[in-house]
């Protein structure tokens, strides 16, 4: 079990390999996840349209999800201390060419069940926004203390949701969410020189 309150604790030192293989098997296991309730369920995948509006879109989403993040970070002690904890524990063991698939793995798996599956089969509405961002900060959840996160998580997924529904383009969450997850895995690796 994570011991949130100690930071060294044996658990909390996973090594750059378990790191790696970790995102590898949950983007795989979301991926078959999201497949599988496609293809049984007869869901009906959002689109991806490759243009550069919505390209620029998702840039421009993740820059406002980014700055909420920090601002929400200075002011929220709670929230700060579960971010750091999180980024500590997945970020600092990780070398910098890593953190293109630390946006890439779950930006990609998590919208395709999320955003592309799930808020499609629940009904693109905005009870199905709802319940799908609030199992995807549930999943977001890593041990005790981290509640301020999922409280985060489901915000954000409430957030690419709205502008996967909107959009009808399930490119723009995908972009938003890569981005994302990039800006705050470099801030962190810059703001911790002893990680680099």
């Amino acid at each position: 079990m994570t011991n949130f309150n100690n930071p060294n604790s044996d658990f909390d030192k996973l090594t750059r390999t378990q790191i790696l293989v970790l995102m590898g098997v949950t983007a795989l296991i979301l991926m078959i996840i999201a497949q599988v309730w496609h293809y049984f369920g007869k869901v009906e995948i959002l689109a991806i349209s490759f243009n550069i509006k919505d390209v620029l879109f998702g840039i421009g989403l993740a820059i406002i999800i980014s700055i909420l993040s920090s601002i929400i970070y200075r002011f929220w002690e709670d929230y700060r201390r579960s971010a750091d904890y999180y980024l500590e524990l997945v970020v600092k063991p990780l070398i910098w060419a890593d953190l293109l698939w630390l946006g890439l793995l779950p930006g990609l798996s998590e919208e395709l069940l999320f955003r592309g599956v799930m808020l499609s089969a629940l009904g693109e509405n905005l009870l199905a926004l709802i319940i799908s961002s609030i199992i995807f900060g549930i999943l977001h959840y890593n041990g005790k203390g981290q509640i301020s996160y999922v409280v985060w998580a489901t915000l954000v997924g409430f957030i690419l949701g709205f502008s996967a529904i909107y959009t009808g383009n399930l490119l723009i969450p995908i972009i938003a969410h890569i981005i994302t997850n990039w800006i705050s895995s470099i801030m962190w690796k810059l703001k911790h020189p002893d990680s680099l």
